[in-house]
Protein backbone atom coordinates (compact mmCIF):
# COMPACT_ATOMS: atom_id res chain seq x y z
CA UNK A 1 0.00 0.00 0.00
CA UNK A 2 1.41 3.38 -1.04
CA UNK A 3 0.66 6.56 0.90
CA UNK A 4 0.10 9.82 -0.93
CA UNK A 5 3.12 12.07 -1.28
CA UNK A 6 3.40 15.72 -0.25
CA UNK A 7 0.40 17.76 -1.44
CA UNK A 8 2.50 20.15 -3.54
CA UNK A 9 4.35 17.36 -5.35
CA UNK A 10 1.47 15.24 -6.64
CA UNK A 11 0.97 14.23 -10.23
CA UNK A 12 -2.14 15.45 -12.08
CA UNK A 13 -3.68 11.99 -11.74
CA UNK A 14 -3.10 11.95 -7.97
CA UNK A 15 -4.48 15.47 -7.71
CA UNK A 16 -7.68 14.48 -9.49
CA UNK A 17 -8.16 11.43 -7.28
CA UNK A 18 -7.91 13.51 -4.09
CA UNK A 19 -8.60 17.12 -5.03
CA UNK A 20 -11.06 19.99 -4.81
CA UNK A 21 -12.20 22.67 -7.26
CA UNK A 22 -13.49 25.99 -5.91
CA UNK A 23 -16.32 26.18 -8.42
CA UNK A 24 -18.32 29.29 -9.31
CA UNK A 25 -21.83 27.85 -9.45
CA UNK A 26 -23.98 29.40 -12.20
CA UNK A 27 -27.72 30.10 -11.86
CA UNK A 28 -30.01 27.35 -13.09
CA UNK A 29 -28.79 23.92 -11.96
CA UNK A 30 -28.88 22.67 -8.39
CA UNK A 31 -25.68 21.95 -6.48
CA UNK A 32 -26.33 18.24 -6.89
CA UNK A 33 -26.72 18.62 -10.65
CA UNK A 34 -23.47 20.59 -10.90
CA UNK A 35 -21.41 18.03 -8.99
CA UNK A 36 -23.03 15.20 -10.96
CA UNK A 37 -22.21 16.92 -14.23
CA UNK A 38 -18.60 17.40 -13.14
CA UNK A 39 -18.35 13.73 -12.11
CA UNK A 40 -19.80 12.44 -15.39
CA UNK A 41 -17.81 14.82 -17.59
CA UNK A 42 -14.52 13.99 -15.89
CA UNK A 43 -15.26 10.25 -15.93
CA UNK A 44 -16.10 10.28 -19.65
CA UNK A 45 -13.09 12.44 -20.53
CA UNK A 46 -10.69 10.19 -18.65
CA UNK A 47 -12.26 7.05 -20.10
CA UNK A 48 -11.54 8.31 -23.62
CA UNK A 49 -7.90 9.04 -22.75
CA UNK A 50 -4.90 6.90 -21.94
CA UNK A 51 -4.54 8.39 -18.46
CA UNK A 52 -4.12 5.84 -15.68
CA UNK A 53 -6.79 7.35 -13.43
CA UNK A 54 -10.55 7.01 -12.97
CA UNK A 55 -12.85 9.40 -11.12
CA UNK A 56 -16.31 8.08 -10.30
CA UNK A 57 -17.13 10.34 -7.36
CA UNK A 58 -17.73 14.06 -6.92
CA UNK A 59 -19.55 15.87 -4.14
CA UNK A 60 -20.39 19.48 -3.41
CA UNK A 61 -19.81 21.37 -0.18
CA UNK A 62 -23.06 22.90 1.02
CA UNK A 63 -26.30 23.02 -0.94
CA UNK A 64 -27.16 26.07 -3.03
CA UNK A 65 -30.63 26.49 -4.56
CA UNK A 66 -30.82 26.55 -8.36
CA UNK A 67 -31.04 30.35 -8.62
CA UNK A 68 -28.18 30.95 -6.16
CA UNK A 69 -24.65 31.51 -7.49
CA UNK A 70 -21.15 31.55 -6.08
CA UNK A 71 -18.72 29.52 -4.04
CA UNK A 72 -19.36 25.78 -4.40
CA UNK A 73 -16.27 23.66 -3.64
CA UNK A 74 -16.55 20.35 -5.51
CA UNK A 75 -14.59 17.42 -4.09
CA UNK A 76 -13.16 14.80 -6.44
CA UNK A 77 -12.45 11.11 -5.82
CA UNK A 78 -11.49 10.25 -2.25
CA UNK A 79 -11.87 13.92 -1.28
CA UNK A 80 -15.63 13.29 -1.10
CA UNK A 81 -14.93 11.70 2.28
CA UNK A 82 -14.23 15.19 3.64
CA UNK A 83 -17.75 16.55 3.06
CA UNK A 84 -18.49 16.60 6.81
CA UNK A 85 -15.77 19.21 7.37
CA UNK A 86 -17.88 21.84 5.60
CA UNK A 87 -20.67 21.33 8.12
CA UNK A 88 -18.45 22.97 10.73
CA UNK A 89 -17.25 25.99 8.75
CA UNK A 90 -18.92 29.39 8.49
CA UNK A 91 -20.56 30.82 5.37
CA UNK A 92 -20.68 34.28 3.81
CA UNK A 93 -23.34 35.61 1.45
CA UNK A 94 -24.16 38.77 -0.42
CA UNK A 95 -27.90 39.19 -0.94
CA UNK A 96 -30.45 41.76 -2.04
CA UNK A 97 -33.25 42.42 0.44
CA UNK A 98 -36.32 43.53 -1.51
CA UNK A 99 -38.36 45.69 0.87
CA UNK A 100 -42.11 46.08 0.28
CA UNK A 101 -42.17 49.71 1.33
CA UNK A 102 -39.92 52.75 1.88
CA UNK A 103 -36.78 51.86 3.82
CA UNK A 104 -36.64 53.57 7.24
CA UNK A 105 -33.76 55.94 7.96
CA UNK A 106 -32.48 53.75 10.82
CA UNK A 107 -32.32 50.60 8.69
CA UNK A 108 -28.62 50.07 9.44
CA UNK A 109 -29.33 49.98 13.18
CA UNK A 110 -32.25 47.57 12.77
CA UNK A 111 -30.24 45.24 10.56
CA UNK A 112 -27.31 45.28 13.01
CA UNK A 113 -29.62 43.97 15.76
CA UNK A 114 -29.62 40.62 13.96
CA UNK A 115 -25.97 40.05 14.91
CA UNK A 116 -25.66 37.08 17.22
CA UNK A 117 -27.90 34.05 17.81
CA UNK A 118 -31.30 34.06 16.10
CA UNK A 119 -34.21 31.61 15.98
CA UNK A 120 -35.06 30.05 12.63
CA UNK A 121 -37.49 27.42 11.41
CA UNK A 122 -36.46 25.82 8.09
CA UNK A 123 -38.78 26.62 5.15
CA UNK A 124 -41.36 24.09 3.97
CA UNK A 125 -39.27 23.02 0.96
CA UNK A 126 -36.15 22.28 3.01
CA UNK A 127 -34.67 18.80 3.33
CA UNK A 128 -34.56 18.91 7.15
CA UNK A 129 -37.31 18.74 9.76
CA UNK A 130 -39.06 22.05 10.41
CA UNK A 131 -38.06 22.46 14.04
CA UNK A 132 -37.23 25.80 15.61
CA UNK A 133 -33.48 26.08 16.01
CA UNK A 134 -30.78 28.62 16.79
CA UNK A 135 -28.28 29.86 14.22
CA UNK A 136 -25.57 32.48 14.77
CA UNK A 137 -25.15 35.56 12.59
CA UNK A 138 -21.49 36.47 13.02
CA UNK A 139 -21.74 39.74 11.11
CA UNK A 140 -24.32 41.50 8.94
CA UNK A 141 -23.69 44.77 7.07
CA UNK A 142 -25.64 47.05 4.76
CA UNK A 143 -23.33 47.56 1.78
CA UNK A 144 -25.63 49.70 -0.37
CA UNK A 145 -29.21 50.95 -0.52
CA UNK A 146 -31.22 51.86 -3.58
CA UNK A 147 -34.90 52.83 -3.48
CA UNK A 148 -36.52 49.81 -1.78
CA UNK A 149 -33.50 47.51 -1.93
CA UNK A 150 -30.75 46.83 0.58
CA UNK A 151 -27.55 45.05 -0.44
CA UNK A 152 -26.42 42.97 2.53
CA UNK A 153 -23.32 40.97 3.41
CA UNK A 154 -24.01 38.18 5.90
CA UNK A 155 -21.41 36.05 7.67
CA UNK A 156 -23.16 33.23 9.46
CA UNK A 157 -23.15 29.74 10.87
CA UNK A 158 -23.57 26.86 8.47
CA UNK A 159 -27.23 25.94 8.07
CA UNK A 160 -28.56 29.52 8.23
CA UNK A 161 -31.44 30.18 5.83
CA UNK A 162 -30.85 33.54 4.17
CA UNK A 163 -34.32 33.58 2.63
CA UNK A 164 -35.87 33.29 6.10
CA UNK A 165 -33.45 35.91 7.42
CA UNK A 166 -34.57 38.36 4.72
CA UNK A 167 -38.21 37.71 5.59
CA UNK A 168 -37.54 38.43 9.27
CA UNK A 169 -35.52 41.56 8.41
CA UNK A 170 -38.44 42.85 6.38
CA UNK A 171 -40.73 42.41 9.38
CA UNK A 172 -38.26 44.17 11.68
CA UNK A 173 -37.96 47.10 9.23
CA UNK A 174 -41.74 47.43 9.21
CA UNK A 175 -41.92 47.12 5.43
CA UNK A 176 -42.09 43.41 4.83
CA UNK A 177 -39.53 41.98 2.49
CA UNK A 178 -38.15 39.02 0.61
CA UNK A 179 -34.81 37.81 -0.69
CA UNK A 180 -33.80 38.86 -4.18
CA UNK A 181 -30.52 37.72 -5.70
CA UNK A 182 -28.26 35.62 -3.48
CA UNK A 183 -24.60 34.79 -3.98
CA UNK A 184 -22.39 32.78 -1.65
CA UNK A 185 -19.02 34.47 -1.36
CA UNK A 186 -17.36 32.07 1.08
CA UNK A 187 -17.67 28.64 2.63
CA UNK A 188 -14.72 28.23 4.97
CA UNK A 189 -11.90 27.86 4.13
CA UNK A 190 -12.82 28.81 0.51
CA UNK A 191 -13.90 32.23 -0.73
CA UNK A 192 -14.59 34.03 -4.00
CA UNK A 193 -11.01 35.21 -4.64
CA UNK A 194 -10.09 32.11 -6.69
CA UNK A 195 -13.32 30.80 -8.21
CA UNK A 196 -13.31 28.81 -11.45
CA UNK A 197 -16.09 27.82 -13.80
CA UNK A 198 -16.84 24.24 -14.73
CA UNK A 199 -15.80 25.00 -18.30
CA UNK A 200 -12.41 26.29 -17.16
CA UNK A 201 -11.89 23.09 -15.20
CA UNK A 202 -12.77 20.84 -18.15
CA UNK A 203 -10.57 22.91 -20.48
CA UNK A 204 -7.67 22.45 -18.05
CA UNK A 205 -8.34 18.72 -18.03
CA UNK A 206 -8.21 18.66 -21.83
CA UNK A 207 -4.96 20.65 -21.93
CA UNK A 208 -3.36 18.04 -19.70
CA UNK A 209 -4.70 15.01 -21.57
CA UNK A 210 -4.32 16.30 -25.13
CA UNK A 211 -1.32 18.64 -24.90
CA UNK A 212 0.49 17.13 -21.90
CA UNK A 213 0.28 20.55 -20.23
CA UNK A 214 -1.00 20.32 -16.62
CA UNK A 215 -0.29 23.99 -15.80
CA UNK A 216 -3.94 25.08 -15.83
CA UNK A 217 -4.99 21.95 -13.95
CA UNK A 218 -2.56 22.76 -11.13
CA UNK A 219 -3.97 26.31 -11.05
CA UNK A 220 -7.58 25.12 -10.73
CA UNK A 221 -7.49 21.87 -8.73
CA UNK A 222 -6.19 22.08 -5.16
CA UNK A 223 -4.99 19.13 -3.08
CA UNK A 224 -7.84 18.03 -0.82
CA UNK A 225 -5.75 19.06 2.19
CA UNK A 226 -6.89 22.62 1.50
CA UNK A 227 -10.32 21.63 2.82
CA UNK A 228 -8.66 20.86 6.15
CA UNK A 229 -6.92 24.22 6.66
CA UNK A 230 -9.10 25.06 9.68
CA UNK A 231 -8.99 21.57 11.21
CA UNK A 232 -6.17 21.00 13.75
CA UNK A 233 -3.46 18.51 12.80
CA UNK A 234 -1.79 15.59 14.50
CA UNK A 235 1.38 14.44 12.77
CA UNK A 236 1.79 10.66 12.86
CA UNK A 237 4.67 8.45 11.78
CA UNK A 238 4.54 6.81 8.36
CA UNK A 239 4.27 3.37 9.94
CA UNK A 240 1.26 4.51 11.96
CA UNK A 241 -0.24 6.01 8.79
CA UNK A 242 -0.01 2.63 7.06
CA UNK A 243 -1.82 1.01 9.98
CA UNK A 244 -4.52 3.69 9.84
CA UNK A 245 -4.98 2.95 6.13
CA UNK A 246 -5.90 -0.59 7.18
CA UNK A 247 -8.43 0.64 9.75
CA UNK A 248 -6.34 0.77 12.94
CA UNK A 249 -6.73 3.70 15.37
CA UNK A 250 -3.77 5.82 16.41
CA UNK A 251 -1.82 4.86 19.53
CA UNK A 252 0.56 7.07 21.48
CA UNK A 253 3.84 5.69 20.04
CA UNK A 254 2.78 6.70 16.53
CA UNK A 255 2.31 10.39 17.32
CA UNK A 256 5.01 12.88 16.38
CA UNK A 257 3.38 16.26 17.18
CA UNK A 258 -0.01 17.77 18.04
CA UNK A 259 -1.39 21.25 17.26
CA UNK A 260 -2.13 23.41 20.29
CA UNK A 261 -5.66 23.64 21.63
CA UNK A 262 -7.02 20.21 20.68
CA UNK A 263 -9.39 18.90 23.33
CA UNK A 264 -10.98 15.54 24.01
CA UNK A 265 -13.66 14.80 21.41
CA UNK A 266 -12.45 17.43 18.93
CA UNK A 267 -12.36 16.64 15.23
CA UNK A 268 -8.79 16.55 13.91
CA UNK A 269 -6.74 15.48 10.91
CA UNK A 270 -3.92 12.96 11.06
CA UNK A 271 -1.18 13.80 8.57
CA UNK A 272 2.14 12.24 7.64
CA UNK A 273 5.36 14.18 8.33
CA UNK A 274 5.27 15.54 4.75
CA UNK A 275 1.72 16.90 5.16
CA UNK A 276 -0.41 14.26 3.42
CA UNK A 277 -3.81 13.73 5.06
CA UNK A 278 -4.42 10.18 6.29
CA UNK A 279 -7.67 10.32 8.25
CA UNK A 280 -10.15 12.36 10.22
CA UNK A 281 -10.39 11.40 13.87
CA UNK A 282 -11.30 12.47 17.37
CA UNK A 283 -9.01 12.80 20.36
CA UNK A 284 -9.85 10.22 23.03
CA UNK A 285 -6.59 9.89 24.96
CA UNK A 286 -3.50 11.76 26.10
CA UNK A 287 -1.20 12.44 23.12
CA UNK A 288 1.75 12.86 25.48
CA UNK A 289 1.31 9.42 27.03
CA UNK A 290 3.80 6.64 26.38
CA UNK A 291 1.14 4.11 25.45
CA UNK A 292 -2.58 3.67 24.89
CA UNK A 293 -5.24 4.68 22.39
CA UNK A 294 -5.15 8.40 21.50
CA UNK A 295 -7.20 8.92 18.33
CA UNK A 296 -10.35 7.15 17.19
CA UNK A 297 -10.95 7.11 13.44
CA UNK A 298 -13.84 9.04 11.90
CA UNK A 299 -12.98 8.68 8.21
CA UNK A 300 -9.96 7.05 6.53
CA UNK A 301 -8.71 9.11 3.56
CA UNK A 302 -6.25 6.67 1.95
Amino acid sequence: MTLRGPPDERSPADLLSFGVVNLDKPPGPSSHQVSGWIRDAVSETLAESTADVTIDQAAHAGTLDPKVTGCLPVMLGDATRLAQVFLEGGKEYVTVLECHGPIPSDADRIVAEFDGPIYQKPPRKSAVSRRLRVRTIHDIDVLEREQRRLLLRVRCESGTYIRKLCHDLGLALGTGGHMGHLRRTATAPFDDTDLHTAFEFLDALSFWLEDDDPTSLYDIVDPAERILENVPNVVIAERAAREVANGAPVYAPGIRSVDDGIGTGDLLTCVTPDGAAVCLGTLVGDPEAQSGLVIDLERVLV
